[in-house]
């Protein structure tokens, strides 16, 4: 396993989701939404290095959370509405990396599939992990006494941003 930092982000508040699939995709940010994406862009922006891969499931308040980091996107159809975990790593090329020479990666993404990847990775096993609107939580990969792991470096809601 490449030592690497991988952000999960949830996409900032849109409003409720309905059960019009096809309505529920088009959702955008509120203006809540967008201040919280804001709040937590300018988090991100302060921690981040030059080079990271920004990456976000192609629904409306997806892309529009993740715009508030300012860098360039890639959208995945694998990262949409109802995904699962296994395509959220398949679109992670977890854990090599979607770039090589990529230490870090930001995806925004939706609940449960955030939560239960989070699960996932940090405790072998998926449960149903929230996380809230907007939020991210900062994994990182590392190597201890021939063990991989990966640890919690910070869980960051966008009123502590």
């Amino acid at each position: 396993m490449n030592d690497m930092d991988l952000i999960l982000w949830r996409h900032a508040d849109a409003g409720d989701s309905t059960s019009d699939a096809a309505a529920d995709f088009q959702r955008r940010l509120t203006d809540r939404g967008r201040k919280q994406a804001e709040r937590v862009g300018r988090w991100l922006q302060g921690r981040l290095p030059e080079r990271y891969v920004l990456i976000a499931s192609p629904a409306p308040r997806a892309a529009e959370t993740a715009a508030a980091l300012g860098g360039k996107l890639r959208t995945d159809v694998r990262l949409a509405p109802g995904a699962d975990v296994a395509d959220y790593l398949a679109a992670l090329n977890w854990p090599e990396g979607p770039e090589a020479r990529t230490r870090h990666i930001v995806l925004v993404g939706h609940q449960p599939t955030l939560g239960r990847l989070a699960s996932l990775l940090l405790a072998g096993s998926e449960a149903d992990w929230s996380i809230k609107k907007g939020a991210v939580w900062w994994l990182s990969t590392r190597e201890r006494e021939g063990q991989e792991q990966v640890v919690l470096r910070a869980a960051i809601a966008p009123d502590l941003a």
